[in-house]
This record gives structure tokens, sequence and C-alpha cells, in this order.
């Protein structure tokens, strides 16, 4: 099923929200519309949860999380790390991380199994994603670009990646994921996956 939702002007959801199987996690001070699509369609399943990061609304791109986790960066306030721990399901992690490349988001791409990152995403930080998050890591790029987390998307059916990704890519990232894999475009030929949609295994 997709459904199609703007954040104010702007197109990029997976900007102001982050979707996984077992929360959904929306930017503070956007439009009711944006919130009340999210609502009617996942809050009989699983919790939407209003949130913020570092004080900023592009929380998709800030933070990384799966079923098992929730990853943030160490610029996200004491406050901020209390609430989403507190509206989150017992059974989610929440950690800070202290990483130079605080955009996780844009860094990080995962499902509920295995995680690309960034090739220059600090050692220690590694370690979180495979402890908090319960996934393989692989240091890789999706078509010669480092910021995994923006040019590609996938849950535990299937993904979406850039579109110059190689057939050799996709077939290698495909065999990496365990899950089908295919290249193209969102809203109207952009090519920054990550930044434009959000999905789980249902919706």
């Amino acid at each position: 099923m997709a459904i199609r939702a703007m954040y104010e002007n702007s197109s990029d959801v997976g900007v102001f929200s982050l979707l996984t199987n077992a929360y959904c996690l929306v930017a503070v001070g956007g439009s009711m519309n944006f919130y009340s699509v999210f609502e009617a369609e996942l809050a009989d399943h699983i919790p939407v949860i209003h949130a913020s990061v570092a004080g900023i609304r592009p929380i998709g791109r800030l933070a990384v999380g799966n079923r098992k986790g929730l990853i943030v960066p160490n610029t996200t306030s004491d406050q901020e790390l209390s609430h989403l721990r507190n509206s989150l399901p017992d059974s989610v992690t929440v950690q800070r991380v202290e990483e130079r490349l605080s955009a996780l988001g844009n860094c990080i791409a995962c499902n509920d199994h295995v995680a690309l990152v960034h090739p220059d995403l600090d050692r220690e930080t590694e370690e979180i994603i495979r402890d908090v998050l319960g996934v393989d890591v692989f240091r890789t790029t999706i078509a010669d670009n480092v910021l995994v987390g923006s040019y590609c998307k996938f849950t535990n059916r299937g993904g979406l990646v850039h579109p110059r990704t190689s057939i050799e890519d996709q077939q290698e990232l495909s065999t990496l994921l365990q899950v089908p894999i295919t290249a193209g475009t969102i809203n109207r030929g952009c090519d920054v996956i990550g930044a434009g949609l959000v999905a789980n295994d249902w919706s």
C-alpha cells in the first residue's frame, strides 16, 4: 500500500518522519494533515510519536532505527531522549551515540536484520548499531555514494536503490540483504530515496 503525504510544502516525508515495524516518529511543528495521514494508517498497529532531535525537525535524517532499537546523535537533548524512551514500546532500546557523522539517517540504512553504513562511520558506532538494532553491519556505498541512508530504502520484504546502481550491485545487495532490490526514483525523478519515502513491512 502506498499513501501520498507532504510535510508543509515538502514531499520529503523521509526527512520529517521515521517508520519501523514497531513505531513511527513524526517531526513536531508540522500541519495536522501530515500527522493525520500517519495516524489514520498506523495508529491501530503501532505508536505514532511526535518528536524532535537536537531541537530540530528533520528527525528522519538524524535518527535511525528498526523494531528493536533507535539510535540518535549526541546532539539529542536529555529531555528529547527521555520523551523518546517514555513514548516508545518497552521492547525498543534507545541509544545516544557520539558520532561525528551526526546525520545518522543519511549515513545508515537498515531493516530488522541488516544495516548498510557509511564507510567512514566510527568503529564504536558500528558496534552500537550491531548491539542496539540487533543487525549485521556492512560498510558500503550505493551507486558510489557514501550516504547509503539517503540513496536507498529497504524493509524486510524488499528495497529501492539509486537509479544508477548497476545490475551487479543490485544483485550483490539483494544477496546481502536477502530481499529483492530494484533501482529507481521517487517523487517525479528524485534519486534521494531515503528522503522521499518511509516504509515498513506493511505500509
